[in-house]
């Protein structure tokens, strides 16, 4: 039972957009809310590649960056928050936290694409 379990949640960290169309249609199917489902289904997706970009960083240059991916986790945060502060006076936490998370998506599906991209890359020249 372990093993099939930590099969789904590997399938998972690589292929993290499998999460996003699973979790879309499950969220879809319990909200019947189009916008809501999207909004869920990228939070979850969000947590994924987070995970996922630790693991290809790990695979491509057999050292660990956690430190790092948190670091910029939370200076976005930090970024994000006196921003907001500047340009509406009060902060008001539940809408400053979801912009960081959506801010963190875009920052982890590009990190994702070009880790992907440089991995491949760099598998093909060892092949040569």
């Amino acid at each position: 039972m372990a093993s099939i379990f930590s099969t789904v949640i590997a399938i998972f960290v690589i292929i993290p957009f499998l999460g996003y169309f699973i979790s879309f249609i499950i969220a879809k199917e319990v909200m019947k809310n189009h916008r809501k489902a999207v909004h869920l289904a990228i939070d979850v997706t969000t947590l994924l590649l987070m995970v996922s970009v630790h693991f290809i960083v790990l695979a491509i240059w057999d050292t660990s960056y956690l430190w790092l991916i948190v670091i910029s986790i939370c200076t976005i945060g930090l970024i994000f928050a006196v921003l907001y502060w500047k340009a509406k006076g009060e902060i008001h936490y539940p809408k400053v936290l979801r912009g960081v998370w959506r801010i963190n998506f875009l920052l982890f599906f590009t990190a994702y694409i070009a880790l992907m991209v440089t991995g491949l890359i760099l598998r093909i020249i060892e092949l040569n």
